[in-house]
């Protein structure tokens, strides 16, 4: 029978649970420095802790839920895993080497229901929500593949941009947030941690609420509605008005910046014409958000786009520029190992199929 993840605890929420079972409270302190400051990976290894409580967690939880099932390295030294979950489900994880640290893409979902008509991570749709536990486990998992490796370097940034939409599993991201920000424990800056939102607006209210002084970025695509309806299917659903309404209320309430994600797809929303368009909508919104320009990684399954040149690239870039929006260009990672989000995944379940 399989055991729940003991990462998908807060301290508060663990303290609860230990005090519940007849444990002191200050077991979960204990327990939370061993597991994020030893890194220990059994519960054995927590030698001063008492037997008894030792074999109470280790019949309820395990530390370990997935295993290692690929593992890819770029020359650029980019890791992207594929982690085998304890119903067989696969998802990705990704370690990226950036000049201000280390980076961790999370995934939240097995599959992913947004629909994004050039996007690797729909091709499968969402079969269910990651636990809390399971979204802790994949920068764990990184990291205890640091400490074997390359050993002294840790974890500095998350970013939840892996499979899957973060909104649509909001609960569990929130807790996620809680647990690797807290300075007991991994102690990540909440300005190191960045969360990806295809755009549920109701959602974008909630987040802003709590006011967890983490990143907000927006995956937009598109300048006007009759595009990014083409390209993302959510925007029939949830037009620009009201993503725009929903990211003005976030800026509002938090006073941070957000982060606009922009595919560059050829022919499709590269141009003069939609960078145009792209500052016009973002008007005196110029100095509140950032645009990111991000270079289209190829999907086979997804033919009809292309990359775009990179002259219309630095073009579009020259634009939004021009006109006073902050912008830049992405820093690619990982091209030569299915860098695609949910593009390994996709891959290794066809080739299981095709098998059977």
């Amino acid at each position: 029978m399989s055991k729940p993840s003991i990462y998908g605890f807060t301290i508060e929420q663990l303290a609860a649970w230990l005090i519940e079972q007849g444990q002191k409270k200050s077991r979960a302190l204990q327990v939370w420095d061993w597991l994020y400051r030893k890194r220990v990976t059994e519960f054995q290894e927590m030698v001063d802790i008492p037997e008894e409580c030792i074999q109470l967690l280790a019949d309820h939880f395990s530390i370990y839920t997935m295993e290692e099932h690929i593992k890819q390295q770029a020359t650029d030294g980019t890791i992207k895993f594929l982690f085998k979950l304890q119903d067989g489900n696969l998802i990705e994880t990704v370690l990226m080497r950036q000049r201000y640290g280390l980076s961790v893409c999370v995934t939240t979902q097995v599959g992913c229901n947004i629909g994004c008509s050039f996007c690797a991570s729909g091709l499968l749709t969402k079969t269910r929500d990651l636990s809390s536990g399971e979204i802790v486990e994949q920068v764990m998992k990184v990291q205890h593949h640091l400490d074997e490796f390359e050993q002294g370097k840790t974890v500095t940034h998350v970013v939840v941009m892996g499979i899957g939409e973060p909104f649509d599993n909001f609960d569990n991201m929130v807790d996620f947030i809680d647990i690797i920000k807290d300075q007991k424990g991994l102690e990540l800056a909440p300005k190191n941690i960045t969360v990806s939102t295809s755009g549920l607006s109701e959602k974008i209210y909630q987040f802003a609420d709590l006011n967890l002084q983490v990143h907000l970025a927006i995956s937009l695509h598109a300048p006007n509605n009759e595009l990014r309806t083409k390209i993302m299917k959510i925007n029939r659903a949830i037009p620009l008005e009201k993503l725009m309404a929903a990211m003005d209320y976030y800026i509002e309430k938090t006073n941070r910046r957000v982060m606009l994600e922009y595919i560059l797809l050829r022919g499709v929303n590269d141009q003069e014409e939609q960078a145009l368009e792209l500052a016009e909508l973002l008007g005196d919104r110029g100095k509140k958000v950032s645009v990111n320009l991000i270079p289209y990684n190829p999907v086979n399954e997804h033919d009809q786009y292309q990359r775009s040149e990179p002259d219309d690239v630095f073009a579009f870039y020259t634009v939004l520029r021009d006109k006073g929006i902050s912008a830049s260009i992405r820093k690619e990672h990982g091209t030569e190992i299915d860098a695609a989000c949910g593009q390994l995944r996709s891959k290794q379940i066809n080739k299981t199929k095709a098998k059977s």
